[in-house]
């Protein structure tokens, strides 16, 4: 079987392990942003914007959670179809609201929620897991 056959008979469907993973990696990414949020209030301040950032707690540790979470992403990649795991970065969509509203005292709305719902579903069709 050749490389590119070989591609095309990739399993798609998601050991209990890598799904877990696949959710981790959404959680870091998504905590990311809620670090992303932080950091940008922090830039409030006066002075030289370069230095507020090579200051700024929160944008590092942000930096750090992203990288970490790319290395779980391209560990995931080896064994995953893409077209399987990337739907599942959509569900940020789901967890950064929450997280804003839990950490960030950030309103929910009703629409976010609702959106949440239809990406989830969609996830779900998208990537066909029973």
């Amino acid at each position: 079987m050749s490389t590119c056959q070989a591609r095309h008979h990739e399993k798609k469907t998601l050991s209990f392990q890598h799904f877990t993973f696949t959710i981790l990696t959404v959680l870091a990414l998504s905590a990311g942003q809620i670090l992303f949020k932080l950091a940008a209030r922090g830039l409030a301040g006066t002075g030289p914007m370069l230095q507020q950032i090579m200051v700024n707690y929160y944008l590092w540790v942000a930096l750090a959670v992203y990288g970490v979470a790319t290395i779980f992403w391209i560990g995931l990649l080896r064994h995953i179809p893409l077209n399987v795991a990337y739907p599942f970065v959509a569900l940020a969509f789901f967890f950064v609201p929450i997280l804003g509203y839990w950490i960030l005292d950030e309103p929910l709305r009703w629409q976010s929620l609702v959106g949440a719902l239809v990406i989830m579903v969609g996830v779900w069709i998208s990537v066909g897991l029973e």
